[in-house]
């Protein structure tokens, strides 16, 4: 099917509460374009050369870039004029530099912490106690061009579902324990960002309410 017949039948399938990433990394602006022209506008890019290249070429009405990758310090600078959403928040130092920038824009800027739950070690992000933690410390609140939206998490690259099951499940109950903690009357801190094409549907029976779809819609990713 082409990107417009993907979009539409994803759009269609989705429940209502769940927002839609097109992850578009490694995929040309035209593909993006006729994502966008079939009512797509929320597009996560993983690189912050690729997605500034984007960013220019792309001025499209409505359009929302997240950003979806590891993110390091030194590059917060060049997307924080116009990013909506940095999903991969996984250090307090990067925090403190997406304030910093989102200073000198004038803007706050919308973050999603990084839960490590996959069993991998070379996944990125904080473990529960380290993000429990840090958000007890109250530190964050002293961070005013930052807004904490959520979690996000990445989940074991395995076919054994139940293992996966359990990590979004784990995600899940952090995400609500915090809300009800931290954020009580904060209608911000809403997001829960896990699934992707393999594992979406599994991800929205574990309380996702944001997915990351890339190769459903786009096909095998163009290096």
């Amino acid at each position: 099917m082409s990107v417009t017949q993907e979009i539409i039948k994803l759009k269609s399938e989705l429940p209502e509460h769940v927002s839609l990433v097109a992850v578009s990394k490694y995929h040309p602006a035209s593909a993006i374009r006729e994502a966008y022209e079939a009512g797509q506008r929320i597009f996560g890019e993983s690189q912050v050369q690729e997605l500034q290249r984007k960013h220019e070429e792309l001025q499209l009405e409505g359009i929302q870039w997240h950003f979806i990758g590891h993110l390091q310090t030194n590059k917060v600078k060049y997307i924080a004029p116009y990013i909506s959403l940095i999903h991969s928040v996984d250090s307090v130092k990067l925090l403190q530099e997406i304030n910093k920038q989102g200073e000198k824009c004038g803007r706050k800027i919308n973050c999603l912490l990084q839960l490590h739950v996959a069993r991998e070690e070379n996944k990125y992000g904080f473990t529960e106690d380290e993000c429990w933690d840090y958000l007890a410390s109250g530190a964050w609140k002293e961070l005013p061009f930052v807004q904490l939206c959520g979690v996000m998490c990445i989940a074991t690259n395995t076919d054994d579902e139940a293992v996966v099951r359990g990590e979004f499940r784990r995600a899940s109950a952090f995400f609500n324990k915090a809300r009800q903690e931290f954020f009580s009357g904060c209608e911000a801190f809403s997001v829960c960002s896990w699934g992707m094409s393999e594992d979406y549907p599994l991800a929205i029976e574990e309380g996702s309410n944001m997915v990351r779809i890339g190769s459903m819609i786009f096909g095998m990713r163009v290096y």
